[in-house]
């Protein structure tokens, strides 16, 4: 984990690219009491290590499905349902946290890679067992900002700049090609990609990460000042960063400043999420099972 003092920062967008509906804006200055932040998104055997300890049984586990990008079903795999809105998410029976892509599957051999398939329910009691908790919106975004003020990205505001790749989006035509200029289809390592100012790895790109807030379109124009936690109450969690299926043709919420939700019950293969902690006394990070450190 990293350490990151009280601060203040201004958080939202109001540039160009901001999705209508999801309540970036109006930006405001927030301030923050100091926190610990994984420097990476859970990992698969980070996940694994709190299952084997606990028998744990994920959201997908009991529901007995999850929603899969089709791009990453082998071919001839049954029609299955799928989302009308987005037509690439197919509904996966035995898709889980253990086998990404359903039956004939294995997270065995993706261990560095984010745990996906999990619940905000799932993210919350992973963290509770780690002796930490989810962060709040403000605090992701701040981590994720790198210590740089609106700018787009944790690096700056060019996307790739010098032509180097920086995070694990989509890039080709989506949904049906995909060139892999740095070989992933799906998801990339944890620490793949440089690090942000903060020694934050894939904060944008890769998978989206859970929130402790409950969602709202007008959380920003409402919200609070000093640590704000969003809404009381509410049908859908916050979730940040974007993942790997994100494409300029129709999702620019790779961004630092992006926001979405879903469900707390929900889970895709592109959602995990990573901790964060209290400030402790003794300046060192919590001492909980599963601590990503880079």
């Amino acid at each position: 984990m990293v350490r990151l003092d009280a601060a203040r920062f201004l958080m939202g967008a109001a540039d160009p690219w901001v999705v209508p509906g999801d309540g970036e804006g109006p930006v405001r200055e927030v301030e923050l009491a100091p926190y610990w932040i994984d420097r990476c998104a859970v990992s698969n055997e980070d996940f694994g290590a709190f299952v084997a300890a606990t028998g744990y049984v994920t959201d997908a586990e009991r529901y007995g499905w999850s929603f899969v990008f089709a791009g990453l079903l082998p071919p001839g795999f049954p029609d299955t349902r799928s989302v009308a809105r987005t037509p690439w998410w197919r509904q996966v029976h035995g898709a889980c946290w253990r086998r990404p892509e359903g039956a004939g599957s294995d997270a065995a051999d993706r261990g560095s890679h984010p745990v996906v398939h999990v619940s905000w329910n799932d993210a919350a009691a992973y963290a509770a067992w780690a002796g930490k908790r989810l962060p709040t919106e403000a605090e992701w975004e701040y981590a994720a900002r790198g210590g740089l003020e609106q700018a787009v990205f944790p690096w700056g505001d060019e996307l790739e700049p010098g032509g180097e790749r920086r995070m694990n989006v989509w890039q080709g035509r989506f949904p049906g090609q995909h060139t892999r200029p740095d070989g992933w289809y799906g998801t990339a390592p944890v620490t793949a990609y440089p690090p942000n100012g903060h020694g934050l790895y894939n904060v944008c790109g890769n998978v989206w990460e859970w929130c402790a807030d409950w969602y709202s379109p007008t959380a920003y124009a409402r919200g609070g000042r000093h640590n704000p936690s969003g809404p009381a109450s509410g049908t859908a969690r916050v979730i940040r960063g974007g993942s790997y299926l994100c494409h300029a043709s129709y999702c620019r919420r790779y961004r630092v400043a992006a926001r979405s939700s879903s469900t707390p019950d929900s889970s895709t293969g592109h959602q995990g999420f990573r901790c964060a902690a209290d400030d402790r006394q003794e300046d060192a990070p919590p001492n909980g099972a599963g601590v990503s450190r880079a």
